[in-house]
């Protein structure tokens, strides 16, 4: 942690304003129901995305609010989809009620590209974020498609399928980011589109227990065939050495999504390559957590903890 220290205050001012800080981002939002709902983003990107946030503190304030409201769109969507959960309302909703909860959102996305005025809690801050950085409509309503799809797909054929997948529900949010980030290299959202699918295969690979929880498998079949794992292998959980030996092979996948990824962080805008390769780096650890782990994926969570990412921190600013 020494090292931390001898970085410039600019670096490590964000670490250690927090309540000043917090009240800086959303203040400058003239508008109160705009606001709340910002500092409504704020909050579920801070609770549900703790190493996304640290990397997003970094931002100036006006693209760390966007960030939010992305992430916010992101997480409402997910959350009604993978536990049935209303984040505004607070309660468990009944499947039924989540397809119709989709189909409002759609409905509200496509009323904002219109120029209809959005007062949803959530939304709002998305939608000022959309016509700030002139997003394209197709991302926002790809992403909430992709999203959906968990409620009717719980097994995928091959990686060309969750490759599909993937692009949807991860490289389609790092193209929205990306538009706040700026960038000067239209190669920059290939790159996006990289660091999409590796963030999304990192997920997959540590939340293999939880997701087989859920009665859905990620991983494609015809590998997991490659390595003589049924279904029925995964449900035992059983992290032998074919398990590892799969593992390794997806792994690798992963990590070269992640190096292909990096190219494009010298093509965005100064004021957001920090957060995007602090992200990078401490996303992509996760999969030595996972190797760490010794690959048990069923029962243990791979996971940096604060003061591994803070460590990360200098090495990244080197790399600037």
């Amino acid at each position: 942690m020494t090292n931390l220290f001898r970085l410039p205050y600019t670096y490590i001012r964000p670490l250690y304003e927090k309540t000043d800080f917090h009240r800086k981002v959303i203040s400058e939002v003239r508008d109160a129901h705009l606001r709340e709902s910002y500092n409504r983003c704020r909050g579920i990107t801070s609770r549900y995305a703790k190493t996304f946030y640290m990397a997003t503190r970094f931002l100036p304030y006006e693209k760390q609010r966007s960030i939010f409201a992305i992430y916010g769109f992101c997480r409402y969507l997910d959350n009604l989809v993978d536990d049935a959960v209303d984040l505004i309302e607070k309660r468990v909703v009944p499947r039924e009620e989540i397809l119709v909860k989709f189909h409002e959102t759609e409905s509200e996305i496509i009323a904002l590209y219109n120029g209809e005025k959005c007062v949803h809690p959530i939304l709002s801050a998305f939608s000022d974020t959309v016509k700030r950085w002139s997003i394209p409509r197709n991302l926002p309503l790809e992403l909430l498609n992709g999203i959906k799809r968990d409620l009717f797909k719980s097994r995928y054929n091959d990686f060309e399928e969750l490759y599909d997948y993937s692009y949807s529900v991860a490289s389609v949010v790092g193209l929205m980011s990306c538009r706040v980030f700026e960038y000067h290299d239209h190669a920059a959202l290939d790159h996006a589109v990289e660091l999409g699918i590796a963030m999304q295969l990192t997920n997959i690979l540590r939340d293999v227990g939880e997701d087989l929880n859920r009665n859905r498998i990620y991983l494609p079949k015809s590998e997991l065939e490659q390595f003589g794992i049924t279904e029925n292998k995964l449900f035992e959980r059983r992290c032998d050495e074919t398990f590892k030996n799969f593992m390794r092979l997806q792994i690798k996948r992963a990590w070269y999504y992640f190096k292909s990824a990096e190219s494009g962080i010298p093509m965005l805008s100064k004021d957001s390559r920090l957060p995007v390769l602090l992200a990078k780096e401490n996303y992509s650890r996760i999969l030595n957590k996972i190797e760490d782990n010794d690959y048990q994926v069923f029962s243990t969570r791979a996971y940096l903890n604060t003061a591994e990412k803070l460590a990360i921190l200098p090495k990244v600013v080197l790399q600037l």
